[in-house]
């Protein structure tokens, strides 16, 4: 599985100029996959397992370079993204074993993609991301 991610890292990484170009256009794919499972009536067991693994995957990622000295983001911006990688493994564990929402994981991705595009709402950026 990591080959596929790595792989899918790769091609949008030729696709886009910039880190966050990059981050965009992951959790906008990944947050697509989740969206489909989403609408599905009677999505198979392997297509949610997927988008939820797709998506902690991203999250755990996202949560390394957090904590390595070399990101230049504010502290306090650090700390809120790593609360919510932390709900997101704790989601995404709940709705594999039968509780919980996928749409949880959903609304976490979306204000994350709208700052990545530069369009966050401003009690966004304020508040909790």
């Amino acid at each position: 599985m990591h080959n596929l991610a790595y792989k899918a890292y790769g091609q949008i990484q030729q696709r886009t100029g910039s880190d966050k170009g990059i981050e965009h256009a992951l959790f906008v794919q990944i947050t697509d996959a989740l969206e489909d499972v989403a609408r599905s009536e009677s999505p198979t067991p392997a297509a949610k397992a997927d988008a939820i693994y797709r998506n902690q995957q991203l999250w755990t990622l996202l949560a390394t370079d957090l904590m390595s000295p070399a990101n230049a983001l504010p502290d306090d911006l650090k700390a809120r993204l790593l609360q919510l990688s932390k709900f997101v493994q704790k989601t995404s564990m709940q709705i594999l074993s039968g509780e919980g929402d996928i749409a949880d994981l959903i609304e976490v991705n979306k204000p994350i993609i709208a700052g990545l595009a530069g369009s966050a709402k401003p009690e966004l950026q304020g508040e909790a991301a």
